[in-house]
Formats: structure tokens, C-alpha cells, sequence
């Protein structure tokens, strides 16, 4: 069997995209030279959060997650950022490849959750390669790419910051079930609200009040929302 090994060599935020999207460099290499007609790869990159350290204020932001700090010996188990396939064109002996990967800053995603509790320096990753290669000097035969393929990559936080400022400047982003999104409209155009922060704000300022109207949008909202777990 031909013998595989994976590097990925940088990772950059694609500025083109529709959405949030970032692309890792990778760099394949068959052993001896091997010639391969094609390379059918399943790639799942996870996030080792124990393979870096956090200052406080990023602790903080990681306690939904994790928990208290205390508690990380046993709870800061590896994360899922994606699941990609790529198909490598033919090559002899090495080739580099873009593994484009679509991303979300959706809040209830625990690797966004994650990714924005981090300040600055590096994220460590960890990418598992699988697959099928189709190889042969004459002619082709098929072979597996083994489960233990891997590569390590430490992506800058900056390039992810990068990626989602692109997309959405100076805002966040957070999911909500239908039914919230009703009364939230409701709510909005019953008191004739400009925009969305303004009818958050509203919210927010309407909170501190002892007893909202019967039938209040609030009511019906705050009925229909909850924690979400990690």
C-alpha cells in the first residue's frame, strides 16, 4: 500500500465567499515518489482545547463550555469544527491542495462558543484523514487511506476573527426557533421599533419592570426561551 502523510501549511479567510469560510493549505505526499491518479479524502478537524493555555477573562468565557477551571482536568475534551470531503487531483510523490472549509458564528455551535472566548494567539487543531486513493504506474488500483492519517495545525485566532469580521462587521449573531422570532416581531411592531437592537434594547430595559401587561409579546417570549447546551 502506498503510504500518505498530510501537513497543512497556513490557512487564510476567504474574503470571496458567501459565507463565513475559512482555507487550509494542505500538503499531501505519497510515498517513495508514488504515482496517484486521485485522491477521494474525508477529513474531520477537531479542536484540542487542552493543548493551549487561557487567561482568565478567556476562562470566563469558557465556563458554559467547560466549567470552572477547577474542573478542566477532566472536562476539556477535543472539540468538533468540521467534517470536509476534498478531491485531490493526480500527482507524483507530493501536491498541495486547498481544503476549503464553510463555517458558522452561530452562538449554540460549541466551536464557535469556543472561538469566540479566545483573545488572541493560536487554536490548536487536529485534522484525521480517511479515504480512498487510486494509484498505479500502469494502469490503477484502489487503496484505503488508513484512519491514523493525521495532521496538527495551530490556526491564529486572528485569521478566524478575520473571517467572521468580514461577514459580519462589528455585530454578532445568535439562532432563534420560529416561534421566538414571532413574538420578537410582534413585539417590534406593536411598539413600532426602527430595528432589531432597538427591539432588544427595549427588551432588555423592560426587564427590570415587576409585572409586563398581560398578553405582552415579552411574556410569550421569554416563555419560549432557555439555556442551550453545549
Amino acid at each position: 500500500m502506498t503510504e500518505f502523510s498530510f501537513a497543512c501549511t497556513g490557512v487564510r479567510a476567504d474574503r470571496y465567499a458567501a459565507g463565513p469560510t475559512l482555507v487550509f493549505r494542505l500538503r499531501v505526499t505519497a510515498a517513495d515518489g508514488a504515482r496517484v491518479h486521485a485522491l477521494a479524502l474525508r477529513c474531520q478537524i477537531r479542536i484540542e482545547p487542552a493543548r493551549r493555555g487561557y487567561r482568565p477573562a478567556e476562562a470566563d468565557g469558557l465556563a458554559d463550555l467547560f466549567g470552572e477551571r477547577s474542573r478542566w482536568g477532566s472536562t476539556l475534551q477535543p472539540v468538533q469544527f468540521a467534517q470536509i470531503s476534498l478531491m485531490v487531483p493526480s500527482f507524483t510523490g507530493e501536491t498541495e491542495a486547498d481544503l476549503v472549509v464553510p463555517c458558522t458564528y452561530d452562538m449554540d455551535i460549541a466551536a464557535t462558543r469556543y472561538l469566540e472566548a479566545l483573545a488572541d494567539g493560536e487554536v490548536p487543531l487536529l485534522m484525521l484523514f480517511s479515504g480512498t486513493a487510486f494509484t498505479g504506474d500502469g494502469g490503477f488500483q484502489v487503496e484505503p487511506v488508513p484512519w491514523d492519517r493525521e495532521a496538527a495545525y495551530r490556526m491564529p485566532v486572528a485569521t478566524w476573527r478575520e473571517m467572521v469580521e468580514q461577514h459580519f462587521p462589528g455585530c454578532g449573531w445568535i439562532r432563534l426557533p420560529r416561534d421566538t422570532m414571532d413574538a420578537l416581531l410582534a413585539y417590534r411592531s406593536r411598539r413600532a421599533l426602527p430595528s432589531w437592537e432597538a427591539t432588544l434594547r427595549a427588551l432588555l430595559d423592560d426587564s427590570g419592570a415587576a409585572d409586563p401587561p398581560r398578553g405582552d409579546p415579552l411574556r410569550a417570549l421569554t416563555g419560549t426561551t432557555g439555556r442551550t447546551d453545549p
